[in-house]
């Protein structure tokens, strides 16, 4: 059971962590407080849909949509202009799971088709 305590514990603590990690690898202008307040919304929105139980699949492109907008926040209250590998790395999620989705429709689609038979006549 998911309880409503554990869930903000854990996101706190996992926006935080992410927060001074994107700290360290951004510009010195660019604060922990600036990136965690960019982040915040989208923490709190990936939290309320981890306690809503939301399918996997579904999860997973909010959270690569959400850290995607993320990205974009991150840009717009830096003072300096980012380093490109932060703006690959906010592409990253969403190029991993629209790939891991396209793998699962291909092979679906493989195990639907029916094997071809030859008609006797």
């Amino acid at each position: 059971m998911r309880h409503p305590l554990d869930i903000v514990a854990m996101f706190a603590a996992l926006w935080l962590l992410a927060s001074m990690m994107l700290d360290a690898l951004t510009p010195k202008e660019l604060t922990a407080i600036m990136i965690g307040v960019a982040i915040g919304p989208a923490v709190l929105i990936t939290a309320v849909f981890y306690y809503l139980r939301c399918p996997r699949t579904d999860f997973a492109v909010i959270f690569a949509a959400l850290w995607l907008i993320s990205d974009i926040a991150i840009a717009f209250v830096s003072p300096t202009q980012l380093p490109h590998f932060l703006i690959v790395l906010g592409f990253l999620p969403a190029l991993l799971i629209g790939t891991a989705l396209h793998w699962q429709r291909l092979q679906r689609r493989e195990q639907r088709l029916p094997a071809p038979s030859v008609k006797r006549g």
